[in-house]
C-alpha cells in the first residue's frame, strides 16, 4: 500500500516556505514601524526591542533551514542593537534600512553574487552601536569572542574596539562552531571555561579542522599558567591571563598573530 501524505522532504520545504513568508512580512512591518519612529509618530524603544526579537528568531530558524547567510546577518543585527542608546544616533536609520533590505533580498533569493559568502557578507555590515566611532578608524578585522556575556566580556570587547576591530560575541561554545566555519573571523578569542563544551576543547578542535585550522585563535583564562588543561592547547595558540597582565598578553597575542 502506498504511503499517504507528504514525505519528510516535502514537509521541511513547506515549513521553510512558511518561514520565508514570515520573515518577509515581519521585515516589512518593522520597516513601517521604523519609519514612524523616524518621523516622531512612534517611540523608538519598543521598535528596537521588536527588531532584536525578530533577529533572534530569524537567526535560529534560518540556521535550522541551512539559510546560513540569513542566519549570519540576523546575528549581526541582533548584536548591532545590543547596546542601542535611548536617543537614536544619525546612522541608526540607514543602518537598519540596510539590514532590512539585505535580509529581504536573502530570504527572497534576490541577493547578488557578492552576497553569496557569509564570511564576506558580514564584513560589509555596519559596526555595532554603543561606542564612539568619531576618533577610531574601523579596520577590516573581524574578531569573534566566544565568551559568556558579562563584565569581563564587555571589557575585552571594548579593548578590541579601541583598536578599530569589528567585534562579535557568541556566548555558547557549541554555537560557535558553525559561526566560525561560516564567517571565517580574522581572530577567535575563546574563554577556557565554558558550559557544554570547554573552550580549550573548542580551540583544539578548531585548530585541527582543515576548514578552520588557519584561523588565528587565542584563549582567555584565569587558570594558573601551569594548569594541566592548558597543556592540551597547540603551541601556536596564545593564552591571555585575566588580571594585571591581560593588556600586555593581548598586545603580544595580536602582535604574534600579525593583527597590529
Amino acid at each position: 500500500m502506498a504511503e499517504s501524505g507528504s514525505g519528510p522532504t516535502e514537509v521541511i520545504e513547506q515549513l521553510r516556505l512558511e518561514f520565508v513568508d514570515e520573515v518577509a512580512e515581519t521585515l516589512r512591518e518593522l520597516d513601517v514601524a521604523l519609519d514612524a519612529a523616524r518621523h516622531g509618530r512612534a517611540e523608538l524603544g519598543p521598535i528596537i526591542t521588536e527588531c532584536r526579537r525578530a533577529a533572534v528568531t530569524f537567526r535560529g530558524q534560518a540556521a535550522n533551514f541551512a539559510m546560513h547567510r540569513l542566519s549570519a546577518v540576523a546575528h549581526r543585527m541582533e548584536e548591532y542593537l545590543a547596546n542601542a542608546p535611548a536617543v537614536a544616533p544619525p546612522r541608526l536609520w540607514d543602518d537598519l534600512d540596510g539590514y532590512f533590505d539585505l535580509m529581504l533580498k536573502l530570504v527572497e533569493g534576490r541577493a547578488g553574487a557578492n552576497q553569496g559568502d557569509p564570511a564576506a557578507l558580514v564584513r560589509t555590515l555596519p559596526p555595532k552601536l554603543g561606542f564612539n566611532l568619531a576618533d577610531i578608524e574601523i579596520r577590516a578585522v573581524e574578531v569573534l569572542l566566544v565568551m559568556p556575556h558579562g563584565t569581563q566580556t564587555r571589557y575585552v570587547e571594548r579593548e578590541l574596539q579601541q583598536c578599530g576591530y569589528r567585534v562579535s560575541i557568541v556566548p555558547d561554545s557549541l554555537q560557535a562552531f558553525p559561526v566560525v566555519v561560516q564567517t571565517k573571523p580574522d581572530l577567535v578569542i575563546i574563554s577556557a571555561m565554558m558550559p557544554a563544551l570547554e573552550g580549550i576543547d573548542l580551540a583544539v578542535g578548531l585548530s585541527a579542522m582543515p576548514s578552520t585550522r588557519n584561523i588565528p585563535l587565542a584563549v582567555i583564562t584565569s587558570l594558573d599558567p601551569d594548569d594541566d588543561s592548558l597543556k592540551h592547547l597547540p603551541k601556536r595558540v596564545p593564552v591571555l591571563f585575566k588580571g594585571p597582565s591581560f593588556g600586555d598578553d593581548l598586545f603580544r597575542a595580536l602582535d604574534s598573530l600579525f593583527l597590529i
